[in-house]
């Protein structure tokens, strides 16, 4: 059976992070190992880690790295998570599992997802990324987030353990977990995520330190992901229709400006910022707009009878 590695950075997740274990210990085909890495918390996390470390015999809890962002920084900016993530595939022998997986401490797994998950990463052995699609409460019910079909979320991606080597791992930097993803395709593999494969996510996208700031911020992310001027422009019409509307377009274009202005630090790899290009104009050729999974103005989700039980 493949050996799967899972790593989960924390950070004052005390809300969120006992449901997370508890969905973890109850899939079907667990982890072999599951790294939790608290990352300097200041809230309940830390006994709660302990508390459960003590039932889940496949939970180990790290430390984060030595050095940590100031607490009243973007954490997400400052890829925070990533640097975690690193810390963690630094204290075993990668080459000792087949898949490595990185989750987030507020996201509620269904029972069978990673037995779901691998087994399409083992009928495809080109697949590199694979992940679930998250359900998100809008305050008027659990609906699909939309994302484009090859964009796996940076809060339950898994990697075959070959593509994430092959791709030099993961960049601690705003926009890693869309970096990996297009150094993937760039190397020949796919990246998907599976749209009948659900998880519950229980702090929306983007909503931490504010709902503005993150649309800000990934506007920035668009701008060191080397998307033109013209995609910025496109894409901030679409932000713009999600809540708050109008303002959301605005701070997403905000954040893309105001780092062109600053010239912040970009991919610098000319093979990265010609395959973007590409991919981006191949998109648009094909439809007019990146292909989603369908989540915007559709129905509530029914939540399946597994997550009723939080």
């Amino acid at each position: 059976m493949a050996r799967l590695l899972l790593v989960t950075p924390a950070w004052n997740e005390a809300a969120h992070l006992e449901r997370t274990i508890r969905a973890v210990a109850a899939q079907t085909q667990t982890p072999d190992l599951w790294l939790v890495v608290d990352d300097g918390s200041d809230d309940e996390t830390p006994a709660i880690l302990a508390r459960l470390a003590a039932e889940v015999d496949f939970l180990r809890v790290l430390p984060g790295p030595a050095q940590q962002p100031d607490p009243g920084d973007d954490r997400l900016a400052l890829a925070a998570e990533a640097r975690a993530f690193n810390s963690a595939l630094k204290t075993v022998e990668l080459e000792s599992f087949d898949f490595v997986g990185k989750l987030d401490a507020d996201i509620e797994l269904g029972p069978d997802y990673f037995e779901q998950v691998l087994a399409r990463l083992d009928a495809e052995p080109g697949l590199g990324i694979a992940g679930g699609t998250l359900l998100e409460d809008d305050g008027r019910g659990w609906r699909r987030a939309g994302v484009p079909a090859h964009h796996v979320r940076g809060a339950l991606k898994l990697y075959r353990r070959e593509c994430l080597q092959r791709i030099g791992g993961i960049e601690e930097r705003l926009g890693w977990d869309t970096i990996d993803e297009t150094y993937a395709r760039l190397h020949g593999y796919s990246t998907r995520s599976l749209a009948d494969v659900l998880a519950r996510h229980h702090r929306p996208v983007a909503t931490r330190g504010g709902v503005l700031r993150g649309r800000a911020r990934h506007g920035r992310c668009a701008y060191v992901l080397r998307y033109p001027a013209w995609w910025a422009a496109l894409r901030s019409l679409k932000v713009a229709t999600e809540r708050p509307f109008g303002l959301s377009g605005i701070a997403f274009l905000y954040g893309y400006g105001r780092s062109a202005l600053r010239r912040d630090d970009r991919v610098e790899d000319e093979r990265f910022r010609r395959f973007v290009v590409a991919e981006l104009r191949a998109r648009v050729r094909s439809g007019g707009a990146i292909p989603e999974i369908p989540g915007k103005g559709e129905e509530p989700v029914k939540v399946p009878a597994f997550f009723v039980r939080s």
